[in-house]
């Protein structure tokens, strides 16, 4: 129970914890049946917690392959995904501020600002608009001349 207490968890993930002081598989599967059914335990719960805590500071990518590492179900996953796709522009430029708060005089300087909000999870079509809207052009632009 007090893992439950401090955060939500997929059921993955609590199995993955408890396992080691189960005694067996079927006691486990029916702890975590017995959970679900008293409503402690919610796959739906976690992944819109999960989505609304890194939503903060991540772009859809990253946070896709979190919820998929925690063993979430896929369905869940891109259901809440559609929710966070509508603003990743302005999370992009919100971690850009953040970070850089004015635009790169050079090209190293928006290779990495490009490097670190794709790292985010942030779309390459997302982080260019977020450059461009700061007011430095674009790498690719610039490798073409």
């Amino acid at each position: 129970m007090s893992l439950l207490a401090r955060r939500e968890h997929s059921r993955v993930q609590l199995a993955r914890k408890l396992a080691p002081h189960a005694e067996s598989t079927e006691e486990l599967d029916a702890l975590l049946d017995d959970l679900v059914q008293r409503r402690l335990l919610s796959d739906e719960r976690f992944v819109e917690a999960r989505t609304r805590l890194l939503g903060r500071k991540f772009g859809s990518a990253r946070i896709r392959h979190d919820l998929q590492q925690s063993g979430a179900d896929a369905q869940l996953v891109a259901a809440a995904l559609q929710g966070v796709k509508g603003d990743e522009f302005e999370r992009a430029c919100l971690v850009w501020q953040q970070r850089f708060g004015e635009p790169a005089v050079d090209v190293a300087g928006r290779a990495r600002q490009t490097r670190f909000l794709m790292a985010r999870g942030f779309d390459y079509g997302v982080v260019r608009r977020v450059l461009q809207c700061a007011g430095a052009a674009p790498l690719d632009e610039e490798i073409e001349s």
